[in-house]
């Protein structure tokens, strides 16, 4: 048995144990789709969202790319946005990065990675904008990691940055938005950066006033 056909194989178990245990599960799944938290988080095959937070399908809703980025050109990452604040009403906005991040490492160099470094040129500014802070950490792993937290808190403001989550924080007082890091040494996620609704941004300019 091929590796493919064992992960077709565990999706038949996994749905016989999901239908003994409750008969429901799969009826409420089709029916309908309440979660409470987005989750933008990075593409590394190391950071499975559901399973590093224990929680369960429609509890969770997900989008991923190279390093956990919200950049406002990015119709994608904005589409998710739009359809969890707007349509699934959810109550937090969690931005997740994680330690040894190959996209943050791969920012801090200066070789080209061919179309990625369209996408890494964001964290290039990050890394600008908080280069002595950065560069104070001793060794290249602590750099990288320190970038990694500016970078998580950087996206968090991006988010607040939007009419969409500025729109949602004027009419109902939602979402919530968190920056996290995820450790793959132990398991263990650390709290970097909390935004409230209707908290004052970073500068005026960012604030819309017609929402």
């Amino acid at each position: 048995m091929n590796r493919l056909e064992r992960l077709l194989l565990e999706n038949k178990a996994w749905a016989k144990e999901r239908a003994e245990e409750d008969p429901l599960f799969f009826e409420r799944l089709i029916n309908v789709q309440s979660p409470e938290f987005l989750w933008i988080g990075c593409s590394d095959s190391r950071v499975p969202p559901n399973e590093i937070t224990q929680t369960r399908p429609g509890e969770i809703f997900i989008h991923r790319n190279i390093a956990n980025m919200v950049v406002h050109t990015d119709s994608n990452m904005l589409s998710v946005l739009q359809y969890a604040v707007e349509v699934l009403k959810v109550k937090h906005v969690i931005v997740c990065g994680h330690y040894g991040c190959g996209g943050v490492k791969a920012a801090l160099s200066r070789h080209s990675y061919g179309i990625i470094d369209e996408w890494l040129l964001h964290i290039k500014d990050v890394y600008r904008f908080n280069q002595a802070e950065v560069d104070a950490a001793p060794t290249e792993e602590e750099r990288v990691n320190r970038l990694i937290e500016c970078n998580v808190k950087e996206q968090v403001m991006n988010l607040a940055r939007t009419a969409i989550v500025q729109g949602a924080w004027k009419k109902d007082d939602r979402p919530t938005l968190h920056g996290w890091v995820y450790s793959l040494s132990n398991g263990i996620i650390k709290p970097l950066i909390e935004i409230l609704p209707k908290s004052q941004l970073d500068h005026p300019i960012y604030d819309y006033e017609n929402l």
